[in-house]
């Protein structure tokens, strides 16, 4: 990971952007010396967004389980008919 200063990134952004576009690594800003924000290039983002979402399913199926809340398979196809029709 690349590390910046926040007056650098005010100077420097658009230098800083293309070298992320090409590096694809992130660049942590730092303001004072302590962490500030980092900088992700928009794919790996949208890579690490949906990457979430599928860990977020998995750990609510794993909760229905725990707690009961599953369905057989004809129930959920019954369900999905009666939610279906209309």
């Amino acid at each position: 990971m690349k590390v910046e200063l926040v007056t650098t990134l005010k100077r420097q952004a658009t230098t800083i952007l293309a070298d992320l576009n090409v590096s694809k690594k992130p660049v942590l800003i730092t303001e004072h010396g302590n962490p500030a924000t980092d900088l992700v290039d928009i794919e790996d983002d949208e890579f690490t967004q949906q990457q979430f979402k599928i860990l977020e399913g998995i750990a609510r199926g794993d909760s229905a389980i725990v707690e009961h809340r599953v369905l057989s398979q004809q129930q959920a196809k019954e369900k999905m008919n009666r939610w279906l029709a209309f």
